[in-house]
């Protein structure tokens, strides 16, 4: 645990214990600072009122064991007052869980529900998970699916099992598989796409991710066809050998396949289409994972689509 050296009043000073090193600064806060806005620690970060060592340091800065973290004064809600979410959302994630032992669990999350809280969002997937399980208190997201792809989410219960999976998914450990409806006839030639991708902003504010092979960083994710719906659409698999920020979405539009449903990359003409048989969703949904265990074993899910994607892709496959 971090502990509190004597402070000023209302501001922290936390000691980074060694089980902490290497966790970025901003998701440390996020832990800690329970209940408190996203937005107002990202920008107590931006301000530079968040000091390390006395020094300013920016929300990717990683922390080292002996850190001595400053935080202003904030309001942190009573603990034992969580907002309280909607008990239909709370059921609907925990019949979401398709592996849960004590130091993981494995959902497979639904399109359309954020993964944390921010962005005017007051809950997310990890939100409901610590009212779930409230005597879990080391519970953190592994890593993130956009709000609008469904699948196989990992939510760590214990520390030494989320640094565990962080350094798998740093290497090679974590294979991890999506299913995506893209337009048109995925050519079967088309089984990577290396393709350096960068984050702009646009005039709007909206952050989108783009290919740049100069200032970008390094992407690549293999494809395979999995079933072909004539001209019109093709089922494939996407293999992300890189983690980047809407990756895949990117990539299949750079491959000229853009992702049914995809309202920020994809073809308003093809989505609506899609619509019209009863897809009213993004098509991207990761359905195969494949992770190390630290006693040496091997974890492997499958998490099935749900039944808008089937009636869709049912009715895709149907005789005119």
């Amino acid at each position: 645990m971090t502990t509190t050296a004597p402070s000023t009043p209302g501001v922290q000073l936390l000691e980074v214990s060694p089980e902490y090193a290497g966790q970025r600064i901003d998701n440390f806060l996020l832990a800690r600072l329970k209940g408190v806005p996203k937005t107002l620690i990202y920008r107590i970060l931006r301000k530079g009122e968040v000091r390390v060592n006395k020094g300013r340091i920016k929300p990717e800065y990683k922390l080292q064991a002996g850190d001595i973290v400053r935080v202003p004064p904030v309001r942190v809600p009573d603990r034992d007052e969580p907002v309280p979410l909607a008990q239909g959302l709370l059921q609907r994630l925990e019949a979401s869980i398709v592996y849960e032992d004590k130091a993981l669990i494995v959902i497979n999350k639904p399109a359309g529900i954020a993964v944390h809280g921010g962005s005017g969002l007051n809950y997310g997937v990890i939100e409901a998970f610590r009212q779930l399980r409230p005597d879990a208190k080391e519970l953190e997201l592994v890593h993130r699916l956009d709000r609008d792809t469904s699948g196989l989410l990992m939510i760590a219960k214990k520390r030494s099992m989320l640094r565990h999976l962080h350094a798998a998914l740093r290497g090679d450990g974590v294979d991890k598989r999506y299913m995506a409806l893209v337009r048109g006839n995925w050519a079967t030639s088309i089984k990577q796409v290396r393709a350096a991708l960068g984050k702009s902003n646009l005039r709007s504010g909206e952050r989108m991710v783009e290919v740049d092979e100069e200032e970008g960083k390094e992407s690549v994710t293999v494809f395979k066809v999995l079933r072909r719906f004539g001209d019109f659409a093709t089922l494939i698999e996407a293999k992300p050998i890189t983690g980047r920020t809407h990756q895949i979405r990117v990539h299949t539009l750079h491959a000229g396949h853009c992702i049914a449903g995809d309202t920020k990359y994809g073809d308003d003409n093809f989505s609506k289409e899609i619509r019209d048989l009863g897809g009213k969703r993004l098509f991207l949904h990761a359905y195969m994972l494949t992770v190390p265990l630290p006693d040496g074993g091997e974890l492997k899910l499958q998490a099935p689509v749900d039944e808008m994607w089937a009636k869709t892709v049912e009715r895709l496959s149907a005789p005119i």
